[in-house]
């Protein structure tokens, strides 16, 4: 789950417990809330769950809906903290020309941003991420889950880096993934 999850949601029908139980699980204070389609409706805060005693209740029922601030794909960090300041919120949806959601920024991005300044990042700000495959044949089917997942670089990772296992497999990888940056060694 590298970038094919950036940001998590959940739709209107799901539960307070569903929104509950999936902040619980990724440490979050909140989630964007969308239609089967993707387009988005809402957002749920830790703000809106604090007092609620029955979680069998919708989403829908105590989600913010109205009045949502959201910026469009492509906006900067920088231009989303001017947003999230003159607004006064810590959580802003990114959508398209069509109003489903495609991302999150955070209060917690920006700070992340000044704490690790040199943090490795690609063109979206996203971290870069690596991953390591060993150097049998039947680690072409990981590899080919993390390329599919948005992997950065993979690494033929093996304590013998000069035999010719190892070149084998570089050269296995190579013709299944010609555009992964790959490390072997």
């Amino acid at each position: 789950e590298f970038r094919r999850v950036l940001f998590r949601s959940l739709t209107s029908h799901g539960s307070l417990q569903d929104a509950h139980d999936l902040m619980a699980r990724f440490s979050i204070s909140g989630v964007p809330i969308v239609e089967d389609d993707g387009r988005l409706v809402g957002i749920i805060t830790n703000r809106d769950l604090q007092f609620e005693t029955d979680l069998t209740r919708p989403i829908s029922a105590v989600m913010t809906s109205e009045n949502l601030v959201t910026v469009p794909v492509g906006t900067t960090l920088d231009e989303a903290q001017v947003i999230l300041h003159e607004h006064r919120i810590e959580k802003l949806p990114v959508v398209d020309g069509a109003g489903h959601l495609r991302g999150l920024i955070t209060v917690k991005d920006i700070f992340k941003r000044r704490l690790y300044p040199n943090a490795c990042k690609d063109e979206h700000g996203r971290l870069r991420v690596g991953a390591a495959i060993g150097a049998s044949e039947s680690d072409l089917e990981r590899a080919e889950r993390l390329v599919d997942a948005g992997v950065d670089i993979l690494v033929v990772d093996t304590a013998h880096g000069h035999s010719q296992g190892v070149l084998d497999a570089v050269a296995r990888v190579r013709r299944g993934f010609p555009d992964v940056q790959l490390v072997g060694g």
